[in-house]
């Protein structure tokens, strides 16, 4: 896509600050410098998000997504990680083209990146009903 500031960066249009590449997928660090270590894994192929992604470019989204995880805990000393999607406007998904966020953590780092939610609205029960599967 044209615009999408992703896929200009893939390309090598505007530098990045490349963690890891292969032939699906691209990760770099995020330079909004919120958070240490910061990274973020997209696919060379242009999606939306999770919603319109295939299952082949999901897999190697989550494959690449597991590599830097387990590299920042595994030899870079990293005691875990947060990972972070949002899917749609809705989801206050900024950038529509599909993105996982990495958040290498430390023990003690003093990092919120769960969000405080004001409290379900709806019965646990109902909301099963409604969401269910089977």
């Amino acid at each position: 896509m044209e615009d999408c500031i992703f896929c200009k960066i893939i390309k090598g249009d505007i530098p990045s600050y490349k963690i890891y590449e292969d032939e699906y997928t691209y990760a770099f660090l995020d330079i909004a410098k919120d958070v240490d270590g910061h990274t973020l894994v997209v696919p060379k192929k242009h999606v939306t998000n999770i919603l319109d992604c295939d299952e082949e470019t999901l897999h190697h989204v989550m494959n690449t997504v597991k590599k830097i995880s387990n590299h920042y805990t595994d030899d870079l000393g990293y005691d875990g990680v947060d990972l972070i999607n949002a899917n749609g406007e809705a989801a206050q998904q900024s950038v529509f083209h599909l993105h996982i966020h990495i958040i290498p953590r430390k023990k003690d780092d003093k990092v919120n990146a769960w969000p405080n939610f004001d409290g379900a609205k709806t019965e646990i029960e109902d909301m099963y009903n409604k969401l269910k599967m089977m």
